[in-house]
């Protein structure tokens, strides 16, 4: 902690410290409800809660804090307590919903604090300096009296600690030998690569958190820049070498290396937590079994349409063929358009689903730049579908890879996916109908339903020739390899190099575009079990599909509508809404969405 903490704030200050923890207590936490609302459901409690959660992340914001976590904690606990003073018995079907979303929400957010710190801990050796920097933070936060002269010295300490532990690792096991009788002026430290990688992006995030607490005093307090100005300039140029010597000579990432994918596997415990989140009550192991079972019929599909091309069993030389029927440059936007129309036309022909006249009208188009296209080298969707193409700034290899990647077969099957009745009429109905359940958000909701679609447009006979079915089976393909290949890199039983040769193998992708799914999947914002939900959410919906629209119970039109009204939630509780199940206030997974899974699969 920064030298001035221990000091004794003045009066004055003393008094608003305790005003502001008065206040935020008072505005931030949930306040107990003895019934049910009138309406029977529980959406303003959820809405009252969701902007208490949101006004308190943005108040406690610095990475890796513990005063943050703390908050938190509480906050989560307290909502928890005050959900359960709710009578269950007086809520109808869909605040029995709430309730029960709101509390597994809330289990999760409690539970992956505990894990948060765990990886936090375990970067603690990298980042000894950190406490000094969220010391400062929160001395701001609380608004107390700054004393320039112990922050400097504060950061006069926290630069000596930096170069400390930079030298630490330089005389670990990998520092070359030192000369017999020599002395180490630090005791040797050891560092994980992918720990070092996860410490790397953190320093980065520390670093923003000192600008901000500089970039508040300096300028206003004369007494502040005279004293602090040089020592913070050293120690943010000391954090951004530090930063970077991590990810050069621990992890092994050069400046101009663009194809090196480290990722941050999570582990089995933490996936159990995701997946119970989730409501889906399979283990990784199985949903890998279940994964490997979905790519043998895509196998299957995929020999038969090669066939009728004429590759015979050869269906790679099929994809091969499928791959060159892309369009010229220039015209990849008017494919999209017509791609769009043409799905519009025959969800409104086959009475699938209702599509509000304004859906159709605001969607828009966008480019990918060629940065952001490192990492989505296909499309992006919502109420923008962004399109990713080559550019004249790329090499003739990466036009052409993007070209292929982006051939007609292969939008066709996609571009409904991120628009109607994808992603954007998600989207669009999402904000319209029970908006306030979008906390509950999950790909196996989103992603999944997504590509349900794509299920089901085949199932209806979407793809009239077999380039347009490869074209279908190629992300069919693609989405059980990202079940397998993204839980098994977080079981530690793939490394990254091994899931982007397994893309390029098992499914056909170019070599590129696999790495950047890859580098997408674990070096990005999404969770360990994004990949999965597009596969498994689909499934889920499926049978759904096949439990009410296929028993004759409830009209394609009826039943998409009602999913889409029903906002963000696990599909097992989609389910639980539709069928009308009896409902308690501890409701536990156990839906098999699929059946038994074949051992050996």
């Amino acid at each position: 902690m920064p030298a001035h903490s221990t000091l004794k704030p003045t009066a004055a200050s003393a008094t608003l410290l305790l005003l502001c923890a008065a206040c935020c207590a008072a505005a931030a936490d949930v306040k107990p409800i003895s019934e049910a609302p009138s309406q029977g459901d529980l959406r303003e409690f959820i809405s009252h809660y969701t902007t208490d959660r949101d006004g308190l992340a943005r108040t406690f914001d610095a990475p890796i804090s513990p005063v943050r976590d703390e908050r938190m904690k509480k906050f989560y606990t307290d909502s928890l307590e005050a959900l359960r003073k709710i009578d269950f018995s007086l809520l109808n079907q869909e605040g029995k919903i709430d309730y029960i979303l709101l509390q597994n929400h809330l289990t999760h957010a409690i539970r992956q604090l505990a894990l948060t710190q765990k990886r936090t801990q375990e970067m603690s050796p990298l980042l000894p300096f950190a406490p000094v920097i969220l010391g400062l933070d929160q001395s701001r936060r609380r608004m107390e009296l700054v004393r320039p002269q112990q922050d400097a010295e504060a950061l006069t300490k926290l630069l000596k600690e930096v170069d400390r532990t930079r030298q630490a690792l330089e005389a670990g096991p990998e520092a070359a030998p030192k000369p017999a009788g020599a002395a180490s002026a630090v005791q040797p430290l050891h560092a994980d690569r992918i720990v070092a990688r996860r410490a790397a992006m953190t320093v980065g995030r520390l670093r923003e958190t000192l600008k901000t607490w500089f970039t508040y005093y300096n300028g206003y307090d004369p007494q502040f820049t005279w004293w602090v100005a040089e020592p913070y300039k050293q120690v943010d140029k000391a954090l951004d070498e530090y930063s970077k010597f991590l990810t050069e000579k621990v992890v092994g990432i050069k400046p101009d290396d663009k194809t090196t994918i480290v990722g941050d596997p999570v582990g089995r415990d933490a996936l159990l937590l995701e997946l119970a989140d989730a409501m889906i009550p399979y283990t990784p192991e199985e949903l890998i079994a279940l994964a490997r079972n979905e790519m043998a019929w895509c196998t299957k599909e995929m020999i038969r349409a090669s066939r009728d091309m004429g590759y015979g069993d050869e269906w790679h030389k099929a994809l091969e063929h499928v791959k060159d029927m892309h369009v010229e440059p220039g015209q990849q936007p008017e494919m999209i358009r017509q791609l769009a129309v043409e799905a519009i036309e025959f969800v409104e022909k086959n009475s699938l689903v209702t599509v509000p006249p304004l859906a159709k009208e605001i969607w828009r188009m966008e480019m990918m730049t060629p940065e952001q296209q490192l990492i989505n080298p296909f499309f992006l969707g919502g109420e923008v579908i962004q399109v990713s193409f080559p550019t004249n700034t790329m090499t003739y290899e990466q036009r052409m890879m993007s070209m292929r990647g982006n051939n007609r077969p292969f939008a066709r099957a996609t571009v409904f996916h991120e628009l109607i009745p994808g992603h954007h009429l998600q989207g669009f109905m999402s904000d319209r109908y029970r908006s306030y359940r979008q906390i509950f958000d999950t790909p196996f909701w989103m992603e999944g339903n997504a590509f349900y679609w794509e299920m089901l447009f085949w199932d209806l006979g979407f793809p009239k020739t077999p380039e347009e079915r490869v074209g279908m089976l190629f992300w069919r393909m693609h989405r059980c390899a990202r079940v397998i290949f993204s839980l098994s890199f977080h079981l530690g039983q793939m490394t990254a190099p091994q899931c982007v040769d397994y893309l390029v193998e098992a499914v056909g992708h170019e070599r590129d575009n696999a790495a950047a799914e890859v580098r997408r999947s674990f070096e990005s914002d999404y969770g360990s079990i994004y990949q999965s939900a597009y596969m498994l959410g689909a499934l889920q919906f499926k049978a759904l599909h096949k439990e009410l629209v296929e028993s004759g119970r409830m009209t394609n039109r009826a039943f998409h509508d009602a999913i889409l009204q029903g906002n963000f939630m696990p599909v097992e509780m989609v389910r639980a809404r539709l069928i009308g199940q009896t409902l308690t206030p501890d409701f536990k997974s156990s839906w098999k969405f699929y059946g038994p899974i074949p051992e050996g699969k």
